[in-house]
């Protein structure tokens, strides 16, 4: 009988990216794909649980974050959501040590395939020492990528030729020969151009890192699918010169239906189960989000205005003292007669899906929330507030 294949799984320390390869890493094993999945320990033990009938097929593979002199990360500061924005460039230095491990490990493990996020380019050279094939999985949108440009965009005189400053992400690229409206507005631009093109203490841009996989890599799969943006996945495809593979939207896993019946979510879905087909916006903060008082209160102002009924789900920011601090004085009594506001985790498949929701608002950098609304169809109406998500909807119209 043949070994069953095996994949190596090596995603950045941002929820917003262990998530995705981890619901991939689910799907393989479905396929009969043995998969070790690679992250820190503190980071796994946040993952969700693997199913009991994969648990022969999918391994977590546990590295310790490396230290930084000076203490420079926060203590347990294992994933994005952990460290504050000005300290993430010294996350990237401590991901970027893993790489010794990790080439111990494939050299040992020798796997089938190796698929990797943005970040580890290191894993290029590692992938081609060992002679084995590398994958890069894309948890952002083909149009994302295709905006960008060829790889050598994002480099030396390419880019300097073709993106020399944040102005020139406004317009649609002259690399696109269909129709289209998608560019960046001004307050957009300048944040992406410097994420992608800023100098950080790693020693190497985002850009470089993209293009290192880029070139380095045998294949490339996109969390999207064809019905959403097949003009663009073509295009890139096109453009890069390799296979593009849309792997669909890879919806979470649902909880088993005991978790959203007792406690707390029975409450809530009984709640949900007595309003009117069509009627409930659901306000949902990304794991990456970290939101300020001002928008807090200007979304609790919002929806006090609108009339409508509405369910929040709402961690506590870093600000608050407590739960309570974290709403404007008297908002939970204003409303109570007509929305919720849980402080937490919340089942948003379960809520997208059901019929009385009427549309999202998103509070999230990534294209992993659009998704999941995409999953569940039966919700008509959608606004994403922050950086990517609103030039991702210009092409859905």
């Amino acid at each position: 009988m043949a070994e069953k294949l095996h994949v190596v799984m090596l995603p950045w320390l941002a929820f917003g990216h262990m998530i995705p390869f981890f619901q991939l890493s689910i799907d393989l094993a479905k396929a009969g794909i043995k998969v070790s999945f690679v992250s820190t320990p503190r980071n796994i033990k946040r993952l969700p649980e693997i199913p009991p009938s994969l648990a022969d097929l999918v391994e977590f593979v546990e590295f310790p974050l490396p230290s930084l002199e000076n203490d420079v990360l926060p203590e347990d500061g294992e994933a994005t959501v952990d460290i504050p924005a000005e300290k993430m460039e010294y996350l990237k230095i401590a991901y970027d040590l893993l790489k010794h491990p990790l080439k111990q490990f494939i050299a040992d493990q020798l796997p089938d395939w190796i698929i990797i996020d943005m970040m580890p380019y290191w894993m290029v050279d590692i992938a081609r020492e060992n002679k084995v094939p590398l994958i890069h999985f894309s948890i952002f949108s083909a149009v994302a990528y295709v905006f960008l440009g060829h790889p050598e965009c994002l480099v030396g005189d390419g880019q300097k030729r073709l993106r020399p400053s944040w102005t020139s992400m406004t317009s649609k690229p002259v690399w696109v020969d269909f129709p289209s409206s998608v560019a960046y507005r001004n307050d957009e631009a300048v944040g992406v151009f410097e994420g992608i093109y800023g100098e950080n203490a790693s020693g190497i841009t985002d850009g470089e890192r993209v293009f290192r996989i880029l070139n380095g890599c045998q294949a490339l799969a996109v969390r999207s699918c064809a019905e959403f943006e097949g003009d663009y996945l073509n295009l890139f495809e096109r453009s890069i010169g390799k296979p593009v593979i849309p792997t669909g939207v890879l919806p979470r896993e649902k909880p088993e239906r005991k978790q959203l019946t007792d406690g707390r979510w029975g409450e809530i879905f009984k709640w949900l189960d007595d309003q009117k087909p069509k009627s409930v916006v659901f306000v949902g903060f990304g794991s990456e989000c970290k939101i300020t008082k001002d928008q807090v209160h200007e979304i609790a102002h919002g929806l006090e205005l609108s009339g409508l009924p509405f369910l929040w789900a709402l961690r506590k920011p870093g600000w608050a003292n407590d739960d309570g601090d974290a709403l404007p004085s008297g908002f939970g009594e204003r409303t109570s007669d007509r929305g919720i506001v849980c402080m937490g985790w919340a089942p948003q498949l379960e809520i997208l899906g059901h019929p009385s929701s009427r549309g999202i608002i998103h509070f999230t950098r990534g294209w992993g929330s659009i998704n999941e609304s995409f999953a569940v169809w039966s919700c008509p109406y959608s606004l994403a507030i922050h950086l990517r998500p609103t030039f991702e909807c210009k092409v859905f119209g």
